[in-house]
């Protein structure tokens, strides 16, 4: 996806308190579940709301290679699928593209590893070929998948000789990814046995949640886990259209904006976002122990800070919503008092390694920091000043950071912090810059 962000952005800080309403983008997450989702059902499904991104852009080619007709419209915001019984007729060998799209990645591995026939060769970036796969490849065999990796074992690239999948009992190392469990329980409807799904080294319980509650919005049957020995029955049974679906504003990237205030101060209303599918509004419930003002309306979420109130520094275990530690730790500078998040080991194998990432851009701003296998601790110290900000093509660490440069560090306006390669946003966010100067804008011409 294009952009027209230079390769080194400055970051203007906000001088006057934050004002208005933000829009956000549909969730990632829910989307591409969807998509998938949507392709097994038996009629059409159009998707509202939906996010418009690299990441989506790349499921929804995946999908219309794979033979099923997805038809996406971004000045509606709606992505239609349809033709679901053509899915799966190709007669070649098919070649997916999952660039760095983790969802995209593990969920279509387990699709076309269920699909009745066909040969699917899947590969992505050259970090995409280091994120864990081995996981959901080691379930997929045991249920009788032909998945043969063409480099190095465990990991991308791949080539699928599709046989469909017998089902049964099936135990599933999920800990570096949930969306490897996930995956598995959404193609479940395909397999010739009912699933008994025994996840081992543990999970993000709340991704899964999302999934099984996101599939029972389509009419799925069955699916639950059972507590007493975490076993997984995901459903059974075709999933039926709801002719459209609305999907849920993106949780994950409300962390920013929920940031703002905190940094800026002011009010802002993030519009249609509740607590709804997504973990990930856990992140707001931090926030305001460092200090936010957050109250929930009909319509929006409102989240508010006085200049004259404190910033405290806070603990936090992040692992059941690890993708917002990145918004904290970049902000914890401004915070009083020490800031330490832990439980999430496992992003260190995601876009990057984010703990090693965010310490060492950390350190580079002047601040103290320790490094933990499963986190890093913060002490803030005074902030440097003409610093770029390295993103290693990791989309979270631009927008984090992106908020911290909002800071009027100098307290005349002048920028102090750059973000290098801002357009890795167009991931999951691609107009996050463009919105985040609307906003400064409002804020001086409300003021």
């Amino acid at each position: 996806m294009s952009s027209s962000l230079p390769a080194v952005l400055p970051i203007k800080p906000f001088t006057h308190p934050v004002r208005g309403e933000v829009r956000l983008p549909g969730s990632k997450s829910l989307t591409n579940r969807a998509l998938l989702i949507a392709s097994l059902c038996k009629d059409k499904v159009t998707l509202t709301g939906a996010l418009f991104s690299e990441d989506t852009h790349l499921m929804v080619e995946a999908l219309n290679a794979l033979g099923f007709t997805v038809r996406a419209d971004a000045g509606a915001g709606t992505i239609e699928v349809s033709d679901q019984g053509n899915g799966f007729q190709n007669e070649n060998p098919v070649d997916l593209f999952v660039g760095l799209a983790g969802t995209a990645a593990r969920f279509l591995t387990a699709l076309c590893a269920a699909a009745p026939h066909g040969v699917y060769r899947i590969d992505g970036i050259p970090q995409m070929r280091k994120r864990p796969m081995k996981g959901l490849i080691d379930a997929l065999r045991s249920l009788g998948a032909d998945v043969r990796c063409t480099g190095v074992a465990g990991f991308f690239p791949l080539e699928i000789h599709a046989k469909g999948l017998r089902g049964g009992g099936v135990a599933i190392d999920a800990s570096e990814s949930s969306q490897m469990l996930s995956a598995l329980i959404m193609i479940s409807p395909l397999t010739k046995d009912q699933m008994r799904i025994s996840p081992v080294g543990g999970y993000r319980k709340p991704f899964v949640k999302m999934t099984t509650e996101f599939c029972a919005q389509f009419g799925s049957k069955g699916s639950a886990i059972r507590e007493s020995d975490g076993q997984i029955f995901p459903p059974r049974g075709a999933y039926c259209s709801p002719g459209t679906f609305a999907i849920e504003p993106d949780a994950t990237a409300a962390s920013y904006y929920a940031a703002l205030p905190l940094v800026a101060g002011g009010r802002l209303s993030l519009l249609d976002l509740k607590q709804g599918l997504q973990g990930d509004t856990q992140f707001v419930e931090v926030m305001k122990r460092a200090g936010l003002t957050a109250a929930e309306s009909s319509r929006s979420l409102e989240v508010s800070f006085s200049k004259s109130a404190s910033r405290l520094g806070i603990s936090e275990n992040f692992n059941e919503f690890s993708d917002t530690f990145l918004t904290l730790a970049a902000i914890s500078p401004l915070l009083s008092g020490k800031t330490t998040i832990t439980g999430v080991a496992h992003s260190r194998k995601q876009e990057t390694d984010r703990i090693a990432g965010m310490v060492c851009e950390l350190r580079k701003l002047g601040q103290e920091v320790e490094e933990y296998e499963d986190g890093l601790a913060i002490t803030p110290r005074p902030l440097k000043s003409d610093v770029e900000i390295e993103t290693y093509g990791d989309h979270r660490f631009a927008m984090s950071f992106g908020i911290l440069g909002c800071h009027d560090l100098h307290g005349d306006g002048r920028p102090w912090l750059s973000i290098k390669d801002p357009a890795c946003c167009a991931k999951t966010f691609p107009n996050f810059f463009d919105l985040l100067e609307d906003k400064r804008r409002e804020s001086l011409s409300s003021s």
